[in-house]
């Protein structure tokens, strides 16, 4: 006999006939007949007291009775074996401790404690979650904020009455670790008042309460600079610093007597910051933005370097010089707007007509001048960081798009042939070789191979480090003959000097040639302090 047959001997001589009101059978008899369990256990289901039984506890259960309730309230009167039968279901076999659906939770608590399943699950366990959500972020560590609150105490001793603004400079400098030009938007941002004077209290409420000290920097920069109500940074928002820098810097002090020049500068820095950080390009900077971007070390190292033109990201001056004399040059009627006629001579007449007019279409960025058919200077420092540091992302993106005819991203042989067909032209009238379109189509996907020879698309571009050169080659001249003969001496320059970007180079070069001119025409003029009045040039 197998296990089953064993098992099912063990229940068999359990069961007590007088309960199931049958004739006595013998537990032998059941051994040896198995099949004879399933034929009582039918039986039962087939009585009228079962029946009722059953339905009484599944009605009882729903409207969540407990399932002792029930059988004390609905088994009939202890006295006929049907009624001692129903009001003591089976158990299971293997179970020793009252309803099975207890046993398979495995809470190893009794009915006594828990009462009906049921109810457990109608009254959950309640948990004691703790805070995970401040305000004002997390609090700073004790460490962090006592080693913070001893610093300023010694800045603030003998200060009871507050930091004046002149004397803020500490604070925020070696309290807050920002740039020293912070100083003034910083003391603002506390002194809501306008009291003139920020106390120890203050400072703490706003440093420490407010947990600015557990921010990154980029983060307090960016908290700092934006207004209350808005979630990203413009072009106004920094200003504030751009004046302080200007008035502390010792590399600036030259401009103190040239206010208007001063602003130009200002614009300048804030034009180059939005040009390469607002990826999105709408004029809203946001964190994220600011913590990809470069922005912050640059800040830093202008704040620590008294030559300003080492900061060469964005602070500058002579990358702000070489900047507004091209636009200067090419403003011939000096009303601060460029035409396309002004434009066409940019670079020694460089570019073709056709990637010109893409421009002033304003497919690659929309112009701010608010004159029609006119270029304002902020559109121009746009223009010229496109064409002068094509291999960055913000330039790929602009030429893309002005290549891009039919605006679907992507760029078919028949789109790159039209702009090629004027610089093949422009060959031809300048006794230059010409090189066929289909030998510079090779060329083109040789450079640059693309997932897909049939088009190439922005993704392809941004691979490739020669992508800049694939652009010249369609609409400048000048720089696409330049390639093909490849000076040594600027190669190795190159080599020598590789964290310098193309920008970088050329702004080097013409510095140098502005330079030279100015230094001759001032020797012409007899004098170096004499300026050109009608211009309005400082330079």
């Amino acid at each position: 006999m197998g296990a089953m047959d064993v098992e099912t001997g063990k229940d068999v001589a359990l069961l007590n006939p007088e309960l199931l009101q049958i004739a006595e059978v013998s537990s032998s008899a059941m051994k040896e007949n198995p099949h004879i369990v399933q034929n009582l256990y039918s039986q039962w289901l087939s009585l009228p007291d079962t029946t009722k039984l059953v339905k009484t506890v599944a009605d009882k259960a729903k409207t969540g009775v407990p399932t002792n309730d029930i059988f004390n309230s609905s088994s009939p009167k202890a006295g006929s074996p049907s009624s001692m039968f129903a009001a003591v279901p089976p158990l299971s076999p293997r179970s020793s401790s009252g309803s099975p659906r207890l046993s398979r939770r495995g809470s190893g608590l009794g009915p006594s404690k828990l009462g009906s399943p049921l109810k457990v699950l109608s009254e959950p366990i309640k948990e004691v979650i703790p805070q995970f959500y401040f305000i004002n972020g997390r609090p700073a560590p004790h460490e962090m904020k006592e080693h913070c609150l001893i610093a300023i105490n010694e800045i603030f001793t003998g200060h009871e009455d507050g930091l004046q603004l002149q004397d803020f400079k500490t604070v925020t400098k070696e309290i807050c670790k920002l740039p020293s030009f912070f100083s003034t938007v910083l003391f603002k941002k506390i002194d809501v008042e306008s009291r003139g004077s920020v106390t120890r209290s203050a400072f703490v409420d706003y440093w420490i309460n407010k947990n600015m000290i557990t921010m990154d920097i980029a983060t307090q920069i960016y908290t700092i600079l934006k207004q209350p109500l808005q979630n990203y940074l413009v072009q106004e928002d920094f200003k504030p610093i751009l004046k302080e820098l200007l008035l502390t810097h010792p590399g600036l002090e030259f401009l103190q007597n040239t206010p208007e020049f001063q602003e130009r500068y200002s614009e300048t820095v804030i034009y180059r910051i939005f040009y390469y950080m607002n990826r999105a390009g709408n004029g809203r900077l946001t964190l994220r933005e600011l913590k990809r971007g470069n922005l912050i070390d640059a800040m830093q190292q202008a704040d620590d370097e008294e030559d300003i033109n080492k900061v060469l990201r964005y602070f500058s001056y002579e990358h702000f010089y070489v900047i507004y004399c091209r636009f200067w040059e090419l403003d011939t009627d000096h009303d601060f707007l460029i035409s396309k006629e002004n434009l066409i001579k940019y670079g020694n007449h460089s570019l073709t007509y056709r990637i010109v007019d893409r421009i002033f279409s304003q497919v690659p960025r929309k112009f701010l001048s608010k004159v029609e058919g006119k270029m304002s200077y902020e559109d121009f420092v746009y223009f010229i960081l496109a064409e002068e540091d094509k291999p960055s992302e913000p330039s790929l993106e602009y030429w893309f798009k002005c290549l891009d005819l039919d605006g679907n991203g992507i760029l078919t042989p028949n789109e790159l042939q039209f702009f090629y067909e004027e610089q093949l032209h422009r060959m031809e009238c300048m006794t230059q070789e010409p090189v066929l379109f289909e030998d510079i189509l090779c060329q083109l996907i040789d450079m640059i191979h693309p997932e897909d020879e049939s088009h190439l698309i922005l993704k392809d571009f941004k691979r490739c480090k020669l992508s800049g050169h694939v652009f010249n080659i369609l609409f400048n001249l000048n720089k696409f003959m330049a390639f093909e003969s490849r000076d040594p001496f600027l190669i190795r320059q190159e080599r020598e000097e590789p964290t310098l970007t193309e920008w970088d180079r050329f702004a080097r070069r013409e510095y140098i040639r502005l330079s030279m001119e100015e230094d001759a025409e001032d020797a012409s003029n007899g004098s170096a302090d004499v300026w050109d009045e009608s211009l309005e040039s400082p330079f």
